[in-house]
């Protein structure tokens, strides 16, 4: 598979093939744009509104959560008080799959039968 080209790869390229051609003037323009791309992604992003607000909706999921216990989407809708009321299925089921996916393993996702089940890992 090619490599994606980024901003960096893609000014890194071009600053290669104008050093070949001799252009002093190119050449200093890209070093220029390769220096302002690197500072931009390693630039420490603050969280939006609705990440901060998901965040606190994982954790009230953890403190909801009983040890070896096992739930459905549909019964943490209708049991876990820590949701704000636009919440919907698809929401629940995208930040459970970020708490699924997370290094530290917090909850673990079993199938039965075709049916999604959360528990405490």
């Amino acid at each position: 598979m090619a490599e994606k080209i980024t901003l960096k790869v893609g000014f890194g390229r071009a600053l290669e093939m104008y050093r070949q051609l001799g252009d002093e003037e190119m050449v200093a323009f890209f070093e220029k744009r390769l220096e302002q791309a690197s500072k931009k992604s390693t630039a420490e992003r603050k969280l939006t509104p609705h990440q901060l607000e998901n965040e606190k909706i994982k954790e009230g999921i953890i403190d909801n959560m009983s040890v070896d216990v096992q739930y459905t989407i549909a019964d943490m809708l209708c049991t876990f008080d820590c949701f704000p009321e636009t919440m919907t299925p698809q929401r629940l089921s995208a930040l459970l799959s970020q708490l699924c996916e997370r290094g530290s393993q917090q909850i673990k996702r079993i199938e039965v039968k075709g049916k999604a089940y959360f528990s405490l890992a």
